[in-house]
Parts: structure tokens; sequence; C-alpha cells
């Protein structure tokens, strides 16, 4: 997943919590090695070359996954697009540092992305495309379920305090440290990464953040992210980025990506739609500056900038 995975833990028992955590770790590895695309050996890979061709039978975890998917892009409009795999390619998200492409290349890529061209069967349990071309990328989630089934194993096993990070994108609370209501994460100022732009307190929760300044690359004078509206084939603008408060990793990973499509007013009603969310929204301001809107009932456990020690996300896991 192009991430280092890190779990801090509490428990009475070391032996057996340090078994907790390489399970959970185990679990991880599982999670990628049947959803990545860059592992051409995964069944989503299979999944790729020969969706085309024909129904395709998968694993029913992996099915299952994709129609949670397909849902989220449903409900977004195509804002949230698991097809969109094309189109980080076209602009050299895929493996390099960005490039950019023509508007008759944008177009041709175009066709071969969208929702749409994905058929699900699930009385079969098989997948197929409907054209010629079309990729799944599931980076746009995949993390956010993979820190859901790690905290699930921590859970399973007895932990009861623990935080589970992917590379800061996507982070859970379970439970929280001795004598604290709950983990304090930060997150980072979009502007100056290395600065905390806000710290958030996770007890049972998931906070996700999709950021601008992650993957991006500037020609004259305008900046690219690798953040794409998968319906325009352009990478947003005037997002810096976004973060999400949600009940699972895999909810909120999707949700900072629709929201950072969206952008605030579109995004505060895709909010309101979805219980025990609350988002922030980082846009730019002339100058380099930026300001903060937000969106759903502002959580209790949020703290003032800075506040008391955090574990800091996304720049430093």
């Amino acid at each position: 997943m192009g991430s280092a995975f890190s779990i801090v833990a509490y428990g009475a028992d070391a032996g057996a919590l340090s078994e907790a955590v390489e399970a959970a770790l185990d679990e991880v590895d599982r999670i990628d090695r049947l959803m990545s695309h860059y592992r051409p050996e995964s069944p989503l890979s299979r999944l790729n070359r020969e969706a085309a061709q024909g129904p395709v039978r998968v694993e029913p975890e992996l099915f299952t996954f994709l129609a949670e998917c397909l849902r989220y892009s449903r409900e977004s409009e195509g804002a949230f697009d698991v097809t969109v795999g094309p189109l980080m390619k076209a602009w050299g998200f895929f493996r390099g540092e960005g490039r950019l492409p023509r508007d008759e290349e944008v177009a041709e890529v175009r066709a071969r992305v969208g929702y749409r061209h994905v058929v699900l069967d699930a009385a079969r349990g098989t997948v197929r495309f409907d054209r010629p071309g079309v990729e799944l990328d599931l980076g746009g989630i995949g993390k956010g379920y993979a820190v859901d089934r790690a905290a699930a194993v921590l859970r399973a096993r007895g932990v009861a305090a623990a935080l589970v990070s992917a590379g800061g994108s996507t982070t859970y609370g379970l439970g929280a440290p001795p004598g604290e209501r709950g983990w304090a994460v930060s997150v980072a100022d979009p502007a100056h990464t290395s600065r905390t732009a806000l710290t958030l307190v996770l007890r049972d929760r998931a906070l996700s953040v999709s950021g601008s300044y992650e993957k991006s690359f500037e020609v004259g004078g305008v900046r690219y992210s690798h953040i794409m509206d998968p319906r325009s084939g352009r990478p947003v603008q005037g997002m810096l980025s976004v973060a999400v408060l949600a009940p699972t990793g895999t909810e909120g990973d999707a949700l900072d990506n629709v929201l950072f499509v969206e952008g605030v007013a579109r995004g505060r009603a895709t909010v309101a739609r979805h219980p025990g969310t609350s988002a922030y929204f980082f846009l730019e301001e002339a100058g380099g500056g930026w300001r903060m809107e937000t969106a759903g009932e502002p959580p209790r456990a949020t703290r003032t900038p800075g506040a008391g020690p955090a574990v800091s996300a996304p720049a430093r896991p």
C-alpha cells in the first residue's frame, strides 16, 4: 500500500501484546496481497487483466469490498471512484512524480474511467468490466480498510488500547492510553507540514486525511496534486487538505476523497448524511495561506492547536 503501518498498544501482558500486534500487522500484509494493484500476482491485478474479457470470480471478501466501494461512488455521483487508476497513470502519479498530459490524452482516458463500467454479479460472485482499459485502484480506500482489519484483530485478542496508523493518512484510536480520555492525533498544517494545524482526540474513532501536498508537481505556475476529480479527469484545485473523523477507517478514507472533490458546500450535505462523522476543510488562500471550514457536529474531543502530546498525521506517523 506504499505506506509504513505502525501500531502503539498498551496491555498488562507484554508477550500477549506483542503477539497481538504482530498478528495485526500480518493482517495488513494479507490485505495488501489481496488488494494491491502494484503486485502483479494479487487478485486485484488479475481482475484488472481479465475482467474486460469476461466475468471473473473473486474472493468473497474482495467482492464485498468492491460492492462497498461502488456504493460510495453512487452516493457521491462519482466524486469517489475506484476506476481512477488510468487517470493516475496519465498524470504520472502511479509510480512517478507527475506529468501534464495533453487534453486529447485526458479525454481518451476518461472514456475508460467510471464506476458504472464495473459490473458485479452477487449470485455468482463475479466482476466484469464493460469495456477494455478499465482498471481498479483501491488506493483511495484500501488503507482505511486495512486499518479497520488490524484494529479488529487487536480487539479480538483482548487489546483495549491501541493506535493503528497507515502512514498517518488514516489512523484509528482503539480505547485510550492509560490515564487519558483518548489518543491525541495532530493534523498537519497543509502549508508547513512540520507544523500542526489542530489536534484531535480519537477514542474508538478514525481520522483520515487527504492532502494535496502528498504528491504534486508544478507547471507554468500551476500546482497539480494527485487527488483527482474522476468526472473531469483533472486534479482538484483550491483544496489543500481534508480531515475526516468517522466511525471507521474505511468510511473516513472514502469520505476524505469525496469531500476533497466536492468542496465545502456539497461536502457539508455529504457529512450530514453520514452519522458520527465530521470534517475539516483546509482551503487555499492568496499569498500562500489557508483557512479552515468545518462540517458536521464538532467533536467534544477536539483540542486546541498544538495542545498536549500527540501522534502526528499525516506528516509523522
